[in-house]
């Protein structure tokens, strides 16, 4: 007998639109490509609220799925791409390419720092932006980070012929609900297919929410308690920590590692 997943969200189904009706999409895909089969080391590169941190989740599960060599960098900025902190940080790591999911690239003197330190960019970006900046951009006014990253996803997944990028839905969900974009259009779509899902989920750290919140039914209420649970705290821990916090959640693949993150974001939840 085929679990619910399995039937209702088949694995070769494309959710929403085509990815590649994005425009540079093909472009990018080659570009991601030949970072993961020759090993050079990605940075995912987002903000630090829960739109942003379910898609950096997202992305860093899927390329850790095909062997690649990633890190990831939140910025306690919205919007930004900072400069400072590509040349502080991101350098350090050793970055040949940086995946922004939200972040915008300020001016082509920026660009220029990058390039010079060897990095490219591609940025998914659902703001306005300037159209005389040389990196790759995705461009989608209409749809929440997390949706924008999801058609990245299913487009990485047709290139490598991968069958269950679906199973990634409930971030998107999470994310999109999160971010206050209109529940409409293709932001509907993915938003309705993966509530559904949610209590199929395969991901330990929205399980063990969910069970935490005795959450039976998926609706926009429990939704809301799981958002506000992953919303990274003003303490002394800091945001920027404990953003990385709720990454680590969502990336577990260990159930107990999960159940204690939760209770210790539950804990701070209460303490604010």
């Amino acid at each position: 007998m085929q679990k619910i997943w399995e039937r209702k969200y088949s694995l070769n189904k494309t959710l929403g639109y085509n990815p590649f009706l994005i425009e540079k999409m093909d472009i990018t895909i080659n570009k991601i490509a030949k970072a993961i089969n020759k090993r050079e080391k990605i940075v995912v590169y987002g903000s630090c609220d829960v739109d942003g941190i379910c898609s950096i989740s997202l992305l860093i599960l899927l390329l850790k799925y095909l062997n690649a060599d990633v890190e990831y960098y939140i910025s306690e900025g919205k919007e930004i791409l900072c400069s400072k902190v590509i040349k502080n940080h991101v350098d350090m790591l050793g970055a040949s390419l940086i995946i922004s999911l939200g972040c915008v690239i300020e001016s082509r003197d920026q660009e220029n720092l990058i390039n010079n330190l060897g990095m490219e960019v591609i940025a998914l970006l659902n703001k306005e932006y300037s159209k005389d900046l040389k990196s790759i951009i995705l461009g989608n006014e209409t749809l929440s980070i997390s949706a924008l990253t999801f058609k990245l996803a299913q487009a990485i997944a047709a290139y490598y012929n991968m069958k269950s990028i679906n199973k990634y839905i409930d971030l998107v969900t999470i994310g999109t609900y999160s971010s206050n974009y209109k529940l409409d259009g293709e932001n509907k779509v993915l938003f309705e297919e993966g509530i559904n899902y949610l209590l199929n989920s395969n991901n330990y750290g929205l399980k063990a929410l969910m069970t935490y919140n005795g959450i039976i039914t998926p609706s926009r209420d429990n939704l809301s308690k799981m958002v506000l649970a992953m919303t990274p705290r003003v303490n002394a821990v800091g945001t920027i920590d404990n953003a990385r916090i709720v990454v680590e959640l969502l990336t577990t693949t260990n159930e107990y590692r999960a159940q204690q993150i939760v209770k210790y974001l539950e804990k701070e939840l209460k303490n604010n």
